[in-house]
């Protein structure tokens, strides 16, 4: 007598757990579509680095401020150092990056 109460309880517990994993799934697939990883710049580089370039390098927007600059370039720079096994090519243009976004220029009070 207590073996069929127990199927049943079993049985009712079951359908209670796929209607919830049901409209779990349907919540799921229901939400905004969001990206699972950072779109990169597909292209070349530009003879002239622009602004816009130089952002796109650094993942920060045109705008962004000088402490902020020297963050990114740093998080670029230390996943793409030619010490670490990155390339002297990119390091040039993540160091060329920074200092289009801070406005240096090589005509300006450089040394080189």
């Amino acid at each position: 007598m207590v073996a069929p109460l127990i199927a049943g309880m079993a049985v009712a517990a079951a359908a209670y757990a796929g209607k919830y994993g049901i409209r779990a799934w349907q919540a799921f697939k229901a939400r905004p579509p969001t990206a699972r990883m950072r779109k990169f710049y597909e292209g070349g580089f530009q003879p002239v680095m622009t602004r816009r370039e130089a952002a796109l390098i650094l993942g920060v927007r045109e705008s962004t401020p000088t402490e902020k600059v020297k963050e990114a370039h740093r998080r670029v720079m230390v996943a793409n150092h030619p010490d670490a096994g990155g390339s002297h090519y990119l390091a040039s243009k993540i160091n060329e990056a920074k200092d289009t976004m801070l406005r240096r220029t090589k005509g300006s009070n450089s040394a080189f």
